[in-house]
């Protein structure tokens, strides 16, 4: 699979006896998914004839689906979607392209670690960056954050006394 396919959701169900079936995003809400063109279930292109929400679900009308017992063998499959048919918000960023990221200190001067994992408690994201011992949890805000640079695979934070650098020891 290609590195740019990332999963739009699960089909959960059928919707209605027309074949609709309803997915359930892996996205932040089904309404990011309603621009998407394209979408990709078992490697293959699907371009959805009709799509919307309800309730928190997107509901796909699919080529070749026109009855429930032909949207029934969909049910629990993986939909992916190719992130460059998605333009993001400048400052947001796919998950999937934090993850591995270096993170260096601009107040301890030093590489912390890499991005292993993006909380999403409310009100702000929060990533977990691991230097292979300690963990430190930086939270995803103008404040912290001060660069993303995905082509060169760094993000530049500054951090403040106490933020997991309890074990460090300025040379």
């Amino acid at each position: 699979m290609s590195d740019s396919l990332l999963p739009a959701g699960t089909i959960v169900t059928t919707h209605g006896v027309r074949g609709e079936v309803k997915l359930r995003p892996a996205t932040d809400s089904a309404e990011f998914l309603l621009s998407i063109p394209v979408f990709y279930i078992d490697g293959k292109p699907v371009k959805p004839l009709r799509l919307r929400t309800h309730k928190g679900a997107l509901l796909m009308l699919l080529p070749e689906i026109s009855s429930i017992d032909a949207a029934m063998p969909l049910i629990g499959k993986t939909v992916y979607f190719d992130k460059n048919d998605k333009d993001l918000p400048e400052n947001t960023y796919f998950i999937a392209d934090l993850i591995g990221l270096e993170v260096f200190d601009i107040r301890t001067g030093r590489v912390i670690g890499k991005i292993t994992n993006v909380l999403q408690p409310p009100p702000h994201d929060v990533y977990v960056v691991h230097d292979g011992k300690n963990e430190t949890m930086i939270p995803a805000v103008p404040e912290f954050i001060q660069e993303v640079d995905l082509a060169r695979g760094r993000m530049v934070v500054k951090t403040i006394q106490g933020m997991g650098d309890e074990g460090y020891v300025a040379d």
